[in-house]
């Protein structure tokens, strides 16, 4: 049975990949550099992995709920963001350097996608031209662990930051597209009825198409219930017979004989 709306697909998904490099560069961060006796070392770990999770989730939800699609890549975001703000406080409390965004090294961080393709590009097999969405995680880490496993904190903590801000872009355009189908075309509970609408229309267009033969009960063109032989009693068709539904009065299906 085709689905109303597609759901899941979330692990191709550059958000998601981007959210996994960054929970687990954060897990080797915290174990390298945090005290384990800190609160901030749990609160950083869990506030990685909640932006991780919830866009997995959101995307899970999808088929059934555009809102809870919506909330859970919403608290994503907002997950990442309060990580954002640890990684600035932990430079900042330790007289260490934060990159500019315009900075060498923000631009090297940032660039390594556009350097995969060209280096993919630039191969003699041109069969073998892989999107670096379809890597797997640890070929996607090989490609930042000179930053994500450098010996300084400030080299990871400042990379780390690098990669939540292009998170944050690819979230914010997500919401954004998600907010836009919302309102073109509802959600799931108004996508429902629709095809509810065009599923008792089609029905009945099948029924006119081909009557029913005489002596077998009629399935109703509304609910597809079975159909009962009625006469009516009032107005100008009293006395005339026709196929009521069986569902009557919740459906009020007929079918003239």
């Amino acid at each position: 049975m085709k689905k109303l709306r597609p759901s899941g697909g979330y692990r191709k998904a550059a958000s998601f990949q981007t959210a996994t490099l960054i929970y687990d560069a954060t897990y080797w961060f915290c174990e390298k550099f945090i005290d384990s006796r800190s609160r901030t070392l749990d609160q950083m770990i869990q506030a990685a992995r909640s932006g991780r999770q919830n866009i997995a989730e959101g995307s899970r939800a999808a088929a059934t709920s555009s809102q809870t699609e919506l909330r859970l890549v919403n608290v994503a975001r907002s997950s990442l963001e309060e990580l954002l703000l640890d990684y600035e406080d932990y430079l900042r409390h330790r007289h260490l350097r934060q990159w500019a965004s315009s900075s060498a090294e923000a631009s090297a961080v940032r660039e390594v996608p556009q350097r995969f393709k060209r280096d993919r590009s630039a191969q003699s097999n041109q069969s073998d031209l892989t999107e670096l969405t379809d890597l797997t995680d640890q070929e996607r880490w090989v490609l930042y662990a000179f930053w994500l496993e450098h010996e300084s904190a400030e080299v990871r903590a400042n990379a780390i930051i690098c990669l939540i801000h292009q998170a944050n872009y690819l979230l914010d355009r997500q919401i954004a597209s998600l907010e836009a189908a919302f309102v073109e075309e509802g959600g799931y509970s108004e996508q429902l009825a629709a095809a509810r609408l065009a599923e008792r229309e089609r029905k009945r267009n099948e029924t006119s198409r081909h009557p029913t033969p005489a002596g077998a009960i009629p399935s109703c063109p509304q609910c597809g219930s079975p159909m009962v032989l009625r006469t009516a009693r009032a107005d100008k068709n009293e006395g005339q017979q026709f196929w009521g539904c069986t569902g009557y009065p919740e459906c009020r299906g007929v079918i003239k004989v």
